[in-house]
C-alpha cells in the first residue's frame, strides 16, 4: 500500500439520468499528453520483462529510461517524486480529475472544466524511510486505516470544487488547456466549491463491490461533456473496452455498476446478460414506436455542436511542445523539508539505475531544465557529470505558488481526528496519567493504542491496570502518528533496558513525530533520543510543560494537572494534553529534520 506511486481517485455517481464516473488520480497531471503512449509508459514502468523484476517500484532502468527521453514527464515525475507519491492516508490526499470535462448550461453554452476532492484532513505524507518499512509490516496499511477510521466515527471527507474557462478563453494562457500534463493554476483559474464527498462506510463484501466495479471516463450524464483532450479521447475508448475485457459485455449489469435509474435502449444478449426484456421488438426504427431516441428537450444527452476548423494530422501544436514551465513552478512552490525529500526520491530512484547512460540521461538533460540547482543536488548523489554551466538549458521563470505545497491544506482548525496514538507501558506505569491521556485524547477523535511487554494485563503502580492492545515486537512506531510515554519508575526501567522500546522512540523521533513524556517517561526519550539541542523538562519537576521540536515534557501530570488543563489543541507553559495535541495536529515536525537533529539519531 505504500509504495512510491501514483494513486487512482475515482468516484461513481448513481444519478437519477444514469451513472457519472469521475476517474483520477490523487495528482493532478500526467505522463504523457497521448493516450497512444499509454503502453510503452505502463510497459516502461512495469517489472523489467528479462527477469519480472522490480515489482511495485519504478526505481529501475527502464522506466528512467522512458522518462529520460519523454520530457512531457517532467511534470508528473516531480509530483510523483515528491510527498504525493507517498501519502499518509487514502483520507488525506487530493483526488483529480486530471483531464478536461465540458460542462453546457440551460443555453447551450460550454465551459470547460476540472474537477477536484480536497480532504478535510489536510494532505499529509509518509517519510520515505516510514514508507519503505510498512511495505513490509503492514503491507495493507492504507486499507486498514481507512476501514478504522470509518469503524471509530470519521468518515473521510473531500470538498467537491471545480475551475471552469469559458470556450472563449480557451486559449488566453501560456499553455493548452487540454494537455494532461499541465495544471490550471488557482492563481488564474480559481476553484469554486460545489459539494462535499463523504466515504461513511465500507462494502459489504470484496469482490462483488470492489474487484467487479467498473469505472468508465466515457460515464457522463447530461450536462457535462468531453473535450478534444488528446488523453482523454483516448481513455474514453481504452476504459471501455478494458472492462469489456475484464467483466464481459454486459458488465454495467452487476449490481455495482447498474445505474439506479431506468435503463432503456435496444442493446440484448450477449454473455452474463442478467435482464430479461419482455416484447416482441428490440430494434429501432420499429413499427410499434417502442424505445426511440429521447430528444435532449427532453432529457435526452445533448452533444455539443463544436465547431471545427483546420488540418486533421498528429502533430502536437506549439504549446503542447513546452514541458518544463509547470515542472520548475510545482518544484519552487515546495516548502524546505518538501523540496529536500524530492531530491532524494529522484536521486533514490536513480541509484538503483546501472546503466550510465539513463541516469546521466535524466541528470543531465532533464533536470537542469527543470533547475540547475536540482541538478546539481542529485548529481552529486548519482553521479552525471553535471557542467559548471550548461548553455542549452531553460531560463527559469522563478514563479511559485502556495497551493501546491501539502501545507497550504492544512485544517482551518487543528485536529487529531483519527490520529493513531501508541502509549509505550509495562509494569509500574502510572495509571492515573494513561487515564487521562487516553480519554481526553479519544475525546478529540483520536485512537489510543496501549503497547507492551505483552498482550494482556499490565499492572499499574498506581490507577486502574490496563490490557495492552500490542506487544512491543507486534508493531512498530510506523504505524503509529504519535507516541507518549507515562511516568512510573518500575516501568520506565523495563522500557530503558529494552532495545525494542529505545527503537519505538528513536524511529518516532526520526520520522519527526510527535513524542510526549511525563516524568520518569522522560528520561526514557533522554535515554534513547541524547541530543543537546532537545530541551526536557525534568523528569522530577512540577508540571510546567517544555515543548522541544515536536516533543512535550513534564514533571508531573495529575488530577490538578488535568483539572487546569484546556482540553484543546493550543500551546503555552501549562497544560500537557493541549500542546501534544498541538504538536500531533502539525502531523510532522518538520523543524527536527530540517535543523538536522535526525541524521544524528540511528532508526
Amino acid at each position: 500500500d505504500t509504495v512510491r506511486d501514483v494513486r487512482g481517485f475515482a468516484v461513481k455517481m448513481y444519478t437519477q439520468e444514469g451513472n457519472w464516473d469521475i476517474v483520477g488520480n490523487d495528482i493532478p497531471v500526467f505522463f504523457i499528453q497521448d493516450a497512444i503512449k499509454f503502453p510503452d509508459i505502463v510497459h516502461a514502468v512495469k517489472p523489467e520483462p528479462h527477469n519480472e523484476v522490480p515489482q511495485a517500484q519504478s526505481a529501475h532502468n527502464n522506466f528512467w529510461d522512458f522518462v529520460g527521453l519523454q520530457p512531457e514527464s517532467a511534470h508528473m515525475i516531480m509530483w510523483v517524486m515528491s510527498d504525493r507519491g507517498v501519502p499518509r492516508s487514502l483520507r488525506m490526499m487530493q483526488g483529480f480529475g486530471v483531464n478536461t470535462y465540458t460542462l453546457i448550461n440551460a443555453k447551450g453554452e460550454r465551459h470547460f472544466v476540472k474537477f477536484h476532492f480536497i480532504p478535510e484532513l489536510g494532505v499529509h505524507s509518509l517519510m520515505w524511510d516510514e514508507a519503505l518499512k510498512i511495505s513490509g509490516q503492514d503491507p495493507d496499511f492504507h486499507r486498514k486505516d481507512l476501514n478504522e477510521a470509518i469503524e471509530n466515527g470519521c468518515p473521510a471527507k473531500w470538498t467537491f470544487a471545480i475551475q471552469t474557462i469559458a470556450e472563449k478563453d480557451e486559449h488566453n494562457f501560456d499553455f493548452d488547456i487540454l494537455d494532461a500534463t499541465k495544471i490550471w493554476p488557482e492563481e488564474l483559474v480559481p476553484l469554486e466549491t460545489i459539494g462535499e464527498l463523504v466515504l461513511n462506510r465500507t462494502v459489504d463484501e470484496f469482490f462483488p463491490e470492489t474487484e467487479q466495479v467498473a469505472f468508465c471516463t466515457s460515464h457522463v450524464v447530461p450536462g457535462i461533456g468531453f473535450s478534444d483532450d488528446p488523453l482523454l479521447q483516448g481513455r474514453n475508448f481504452s476504459y471501455f473496452d478494458t472492462q469489456i475485457t475484464r467483466l464481459g459485455i454486459n458488465f454495467q449489469q452487476i449490481p455495482i455498476n447498474r445505474p439506479v435509474c431506468p435503463v432503456l435502449n435496444h442493446q440484448r444478449g450477449g454473455q452474463h446478460n442478467d435482464r430479461i426484456h419482455k416484447g416482441t421488438v428490440n430494434y429501432w426504427p420499429n413499427r410499434k414506436n417502442v424505445g426511440p431516441p429521447v430528444h435532449p428537450e427532453k432529457g435526452g444527452y445533448a452533444e455539443y455542436a463544436q465547431k471545427v476548423q483546420g488540418l486533421k494530422q498528429r502533430v502536437r501544436g506549439a504549446k503542447f511542445q513546452e514541458h518544463f514551465d509547470q515542472a520548475e513552478f510545482f518544484l519552487n512552490s515546495l516548502a524546505p523539508h518538501e523540496k529536500q525529500h524530492l531530491i532524494n526520491a529522484i536521486s533514490f530512484e536513480l541509484s538503483h539505475c546501472d546503466d550510465p547512460v539513463v541516469y546521466k540521461t535524466y541528470v543531465n538533460n532533464i533536470l537542469p531544465n527543470i533547475s540547475l540547482d536540482l541538478a546539481r543536488a542529485v548529481s552529486e548523489q548519482v553521479g552525471g557529470a553535471l557542467p559548471e554551466n550548461p548553455s542549452n538549458v531553460r531560463k527559469p521563470h522563478g514563479k511559485k505558488s502556495d497551493r501546491l505545497s501539502q501545507l497550504y491544506y492544512a485544517p482551518k482548525s487543528p485536529t487529531i481526528a483519527s490520529r493513531r496514538i501508541a502509549i509505550l507501558v509495562a509494569d509500574g506505569f502510572n495509571g492515573t496519567e494513561v487515564q487521562v491521556v487516553r480519554k481526553a485524547l479519544g475525546g478529540m477523535g483520536a485512537t489510543p493504542f496501549l503497547i507492551g511487554p505483552r498482550r494482556g494485563e499490565v499492572k499499574a503502580d498506581s490507577g486502574p491496570n490496563v490490557f495492552v492492545d500490542h506487544h512491543f515486537e507486534g508493531q512498530r512506531s510506523t504505524l503509529f502518528d504519535a507516541l507518549f510515554i507515562p511516568s512510573g519508575a518500575h516501568s520506565a526501567k523495563t522500557l530503558a533496558t529494552n532495545g525494542r522500546t529505545i527503537h519505538w522512540v528513536r524511529e518516532a523521533f526520526g520520522h519527526c513525530k510527535a513524542i510526549g513524556a511525563i516524568g520518569s517517561g522522560v528520561s526514557i526519550v533522554e535515554h534513547a533520543v541524547a541530543l543537546p539541542e532537545l530541551k526536557l523538562a525534568d523528569p522530577f519537576g512540577g508540571d510546567d510543560v517544555v515543548s522541544s521540536y515536536g516533543v512535550v515534557t513534564t514533571g508531573k501530570y495529575g488530577i490538578a494537572s488535568a483539572a487546569s488543563d484546556i482540553i484543546s489543541i493550543a500551546t503555552g507553559p501549562k497544560g500537557f494534553i493541549a500542546n501534544f495535541a498541538h504538536e500531533i495536529s502539525k502531523h510532522r515536525c518538520w523543524d527536527r529534520e530540517l535543523d538536522g537533529l535526525i541524521s544524528q539519531v540511528a532508526f
